[in-house]
């Protein structure tokens, strides 16, 4: 097992995770009142690593997978993929749908050390973003600014890159440690979070990248993940190999202000709820898919 990613639309939740034999099940599930429902599973003959929604079509996702390929999938169907894009030569760690209106782009990163974009209506990339010297964990497009997305790497650095402009734009030597995840904020263009294998969480303002604006410590393992929160310019939840998933406020002077331990094995999948205020949701290497309130986010923060 590898790792695992959840995430929100309205009230289905995606589970991905690879199975123990090195095939992949995308499991797409449902939470009413009383229990979390399997809709639909789907079987891929490679581990699955990460999962993002189309933007205009709430029954559409990609995955991307061990064997260097992307798959479309449609959850209004019984079988797929739809489509399947095999361009990387190794993992592909990361694959992200635009957020902005009017473009329909996905950024994918990969062991290969290349971020590829891609058209899903397109079969075949429309261009690849070298620089990276390692393996690319991270590809996250930017919610304010159309054609931009960050990308996190276990070459230690977090950069930024324009798809109009192939050359990358900006290279911050974040930590030197291996990047694992990296979230735009919602409520500034120019800030961003990176999660690393040092155990801390480290803010950067892209106008001036010479420190950081915050530095988050508490984690006693590697961080796998990171979250801005929708609804909170200043909060932002991480999750570890260290089984926590702590809640974060940098504006304060104690900025932890939650560790939720509700896992028995690394925890490694995170999202927090566009629709449902203070919801959260996450999974482990035990297996198992948890959807809860925090306290910290049950009161307005």
């Amino acid at each position: 097992k590898h790792s695992l990613k959840v995430n929100f639309l309205h009230v289905e939740l995606l589970c991905k995770y690879p199975g123990h034999v090195g095939c992949g099940t995308l499991a797409v599930l449902e939470q009413n009142e009383a229990e979390i429902v399997l809709l639909r599973s789907f079987d891929w003959n490679d581990g699955l690593f990460d999962v993002t929604w189309s933007e205009n079509n709430e029954h559409v996702l990609i995955t991307s997978s061990g064997d260097g390929s992307l798959q479309i999938w449609d959850t209004a169907k019984t079988k797929g993929p739809l489509q399947v894009y095999k361009e990387h030569t190794q993992e592909v760690f990361s694959v992200d749908w635009s957020q902005t209106r009017g473009e329909q782009l996905v950024v994918s990163g990969s062991c290969d050390q290349t971020a590829k974009l891609w058209d899903p209506a397109v079969g075949k990339s429309l261009c690849t973003f070298k620089g990276h010297e390692a393996v690319i964990y991270s590809t996250i497009w930017s919610p304010h600014i159309p054609g931009c997305f960050a990308s996190a790497s276990g070459d230690q650095t977090l950069r930024v890159w324009d798809v109009k402009a192939p050359k990358v734009n900006l290279v911050i030597p974040a930590h030197q440690a291996e990047i694992l995840s990296c979230d735009w904020c919602k409520y500034d263009e120019n800030l961003l979070v990176t999660g690393a294998v040092d155990c801390s969480l480290k803010g950067w303002d892209l106008r001036n990248i010479r420190q950081p604006v915050f530095i988050l410590l508490g984690h006693t393992y590697a961080i796998r993940r990171v979250k801005f929160s929708p609804f909170h310019a200043t909060l932002l939840a991480s999750c570890s190999y260290d089984f926590t998933v702590r809640f974060w406020d940098f504006s304060k002077p104690n900025p932890l202000l939650e560790t939720v331990e509700h896992h028995t094995e690394f925890t490694c999948g995170l999202d927090l709820s566009l629709h449902n205020r203070g919801q959260v949701v996450d999974c482990a290497w035990d297996e198992l898919v948890k959807i809860y309130t925090p306290s910290c986010l049950a009161v307005p923060v």
